[in-house]
């Protein structure tokens, strides 16, 4: 239960006024904030809303132009994340800051004073986690942990600091629906305990779940303050993005046609010491069908994505056939060649070179006659075809060829996935489409990869986001320490029974364990 939040005196903290400029950009602008002793409070809004400035702000890892912060009601200036953590505030980021190589309990050690020795921290975390359901054994190395059971280390690691405030960002990303709940019941005994916790999050049922009160941006600015559980998820959208957010339209899927892409038996050694070996895949994705593939974060989708796109190519040809035709062993221009294409997880520095301007970035997947010729690069062309998929793609630009790294998280995943579609490939393999992006973003990507497969396309979308599985999947499955399981009509599959795929229990030992 959450804390009665009825203000009685000061608030935990105030943000009066928070400016932030880069050069002509107002990052933040004016922003008010209030967050009160013991509430979970959410803070809302599309990519580049501001609201990473706005958190760095408060973590003290940057410094605001303008504005003040008062802590119970005392002015106060946070120079850096230690003075943040003296003050109270710990923070948990969106990407895991862990050694492989180090225990649960080392890892810990090695973020706290030199007056923590191991043995206090192991005695320590047994008392937190006890107290708050964090189950972890202090003597684990890292790489073989669950992403749950490392998101529990980064959050034990600010509570044996006693954080009075504790920032979340993105918690339930790589979490599967029950590890999700598991948190959820934490934080609210948290919350109950007097412990202040910042939501950030596009989830936002769960934001309805958790929150009584949610500060929503957008371009910098506060545009509303409202209680989540009063607005449906559709509105708190609209309010976001500054319109309505309409539902992905699906259509009929019509009868599956020929096979676009069938994968025999796929094995692979893990490619790296703490990679995941791929054990006996079996997939075949039909023309004018979307094929989904869940699972929790480090269980082989990145190695299976390597596999299918011929960025690591398979012993035998026969192990993976494009349109009829193997190609195991081919690299990934020739899988391009009979039609495919390919968007990985990584959007900068995998998908998108950061230093390099968008119309250089269509060579990335348009290295042919349209935009290169005899090894030169048309350069007005490959203008054209980046302006061409910017307006397409709803991808709002600082300017009007700027380089990748310039554009926010959502946008540049609306440019790379729209780089790959507006080629109309036969066959699309997409790892993670939407992470990590606003529900204006999420419906637009996902739309796009509908409308490509009714088109007559075979895609393949694998995704943490069981939410975007269920919207756009004709037949889903899940892959769980490199074996797939079978490929099942959407229809048959719940939540639940994901989520427990996802942990490695079949659905007839989830039954057995329901009886």
């Amino acid at each position: 239960m959450q804390a009665d939040v009825s203000p009685t005196g000061p608030p935990l903290v105030e943000l009066r006024g928070i400016s932030k400029r880069y050069g002509e950009l107002l990052a933040n602008d004016g922003i008010d904030l209030r967050i009160e002793p013991g509430e979970i409070h959410a803070l809302l809004g599309e990519n580049g809303a501001g609201k990473s400035t706005l958190v760095k702000i408060l973590y003290g890892v940057i410094e605001p132009t303008a504005g003040e912060i008062l802590w119970e009601g005392r002015p106060v200036s946070i120079a850096s994340p230690v003075e943040a953590r003296a003050l109270g505030i710990g923070m948990v980021f969106q990407h895991f800051s862990l050694f492989d190589e180090l225990t649960v309990a080392e890892n810990i050690a090695v973020a706290l004073s030199s007056d923590w020795s191991l043995a206090t921290v192991r005695s320590r975390l047994g008392d937190i986690s006890r107290a708050y359901g964090l189950a972890l054994e202090p003597d684990r190395a890292v790489w073989t942990l669950s992403a749950g059971e490392r998101q529990r280390i980064e959050i034990v690691r600010c509570l044996l600091q006693n954080p009075r405030l504790l920032i979340l960002d993105e918690p339930t990303s790589v979490l599967t629906p029950q590890e999700a709940e598991h948190l959820f019941v934490t934080l609210d005994k948290l919350s109950a305990d007097g412990c202040s916790i910042l939501y950030i999050s596009h989830k936002l049922e769960e934001v309805r779940r958790l929150c009584r009160r949610a500060t929503i941006l957008r371009g910098g600015r506060v545009v509303g303050a409202i209680d989540p559980r009063e607005r449906s998820a559709r509105e708190i959208a609209a309010l976001m993005v500054g319109n309505e957010v309409g539902e992905v339209r699906t259509g009929t899927a019509h009868a599956p046609k020929g096979e676009m892409l069938r994968v025999t038996n796929l094995t692979l050694p893990p490619a790296g010491l703490h990679g995941q070996a791929l054990h006996g895949i079996d997939l075949v994705a039909h023309a004018g069908e979307i094929v989904g593939i869940a699972g929790v974060a480090g269980n082989g989708q990145s190695e299976l994505f390597a596999a299918l796109s011929g960025e690591r190519p398979t012993e035998s040809a026969d192990t993976i056939a494009i349109d009829g035709r193997p190609c195991g062993t081919a690299g990934v221009d020739a899988r391009r060649r009979l039609g495919a294409a390919f968007v990985p997880e990584e959007r900068l520095g995998h998908a998108a070179a950061p230093t390099h301007r968008l119309s250089e970035n269509t060579l990335i997947s348009h290295a042919a006659a349209e935009v290169s010729r005899s090894g030169f690069i048309l350069v007005n062309a490959a203008r054209r075809l980046a302006g061409a998929i910017v307006k397409s793609f709803d991808v709002r630009t600082p300017e009007g060829d700027p380089q990748a790294r310039k554009l926010s998280g959502g946008n540049l995943q609306k440019f790379v996935i729209g780089r790959e579609i507006i080629r109309r490939p036969r066959l699309l393999i997409v790892d993670q489409p939407t992470w990590g992006v606003d529900a204006g973003a999420a419906r637009l990507i996902r739309q796009a990869l509908v409308d490509l497969a009714r088109e007559g396309s075979a895609v393949v979308v694998i995704s943490q986001d069981l939410d975007e599985l269920f919207e756009v999947a004709d037949r889903m499955a899940v892959i769980h320490h490199g074996r797939l399981s079978a490929l099942r009509p959407i229809s048959e599959w719940t939540k639940e029974a994901v989520g427990l795929e996802m942990l490695g229990v079949s659905q007839s030992q989830g039954a057995a364990h329901a009886v």
